[in-house]
């Protein structure tokens, strides 16, 4: 009853294909999830594109999108997804954070529009279906009932949703973008996180980075150390790596981090492990 990640971009803000990036990677925010036989990608970052790759030599037919936000570098990999031109299978993409917003389908087609781009989300021939929520309702989707998706409102500018998937007894979250508040731990993700196996955590700035950045909607590895210790999380993956992060920087940070909690480890693009 375990839980399988496959790690197709863990960078944010921006892609950074890079000699100096090969070790961690340069993509931007993509994970698939598989949890038992339902399938789950989380954000549409450049990644996507080399899991569609994937997918397109496999028989999944069906899957649940579960998008964090809707920044660019959250989205903007969705029109070069090659699964979603094939008519023979289908997506349901679910947002918490557009509501009051026109919804998360009026977002992805305005990003396939001219003159932004020239392929239009209709060109698009497989069944997507769009679902809209407020963040911090559990989700009903999905047959299994050894699967639940519960998700929570996080810190970020537009808003964004932090996401936490249980099957079997085993439970992993993703909880990016989001900004702390120093000195004052977000209730929301600690309910959310609470006992989880793993949690993927936005990790993008160091403490020594942070204040100079107060207000661009990102947190540190620090910071999820000091949640996940308070939540009883077992294991943190360090994720969301600012660009200007190259492989020994990253490097560095693997080293601090492990020293400071045993728990914690840096996330590289093309992981592919279990939760169990």
């Amino acid at each position: 009853m375990a839980i399988r990640i496959k790690v197709w971009g863990c960078r944010g803000s921006i892609a950074c294909p890079s000699l100096t990036h090969m070790k961690y990677g340069g993509n931007t925010t993509c994970l698939e999830v598989d949890a038992g036989d339902q399938k789950f990608i989380l954000d549409c970052g450049t990644g996507i594109r080399n899991l569609g790759q994937q997918l397109m030599h496999s028989d999944a037919g069906h899957c649940d999108i579960l998008l964090t936000h809707t920044h660019w570098d959250h989205i903007n990999g969705f029109p070069f997804f090659a699964p979603a031109f094939d008519p023979s299978r289908q997506f349901d993409i679910h947002a918490g954070h557009l509501m009051e917003e026109g919804g998360i389908q009026n977002i992805m087609e305005t990003q396939m529009q001219n003159p932004v781009f020239p392929v239009p989300l209709e060109a698009m021939q497989s069944n997507i279906t769009f679902h809209d929520f407020p963040a911090g309702k559990n989700l009903d989707i999905g047959t299994s009932k050894n699967t639940k998706v519960k998700t929570a409102l996080l810190h970020h500018p537009n808003d964004a949703t932090g996401y936490r998937i249980e099957h079997g007894g085993k439970s992993m979250c993703l909880i990016t973008d989001t900004e702390h508040i120093p000195g004052n731990m977000d209730q929301n993700i600690l309910t959310l996180i609470e006992g989880a196996d793993l949690v993927l955590y936005d990790s993008t700035y160091t403490e020594k980075e942070f204040p100079s950045k107060i207000g661009w909607g990102h947190s540190t590895w620090e910071e999820g150390v000091r949640l996940c210790r308070k939540a009883g999380v077992k294991r943190l993956g360090i994720f969301h790596h600012d660009p200007d992060h190259d492989d020994k920087f990253m490097d560095n940070i693997a080293e601090e981090a492990a020293k400071e909690w045993s728990g914690t480890f840096v996330i590289q693009e093309n992981m592919d492990f279990l939760v169990e």
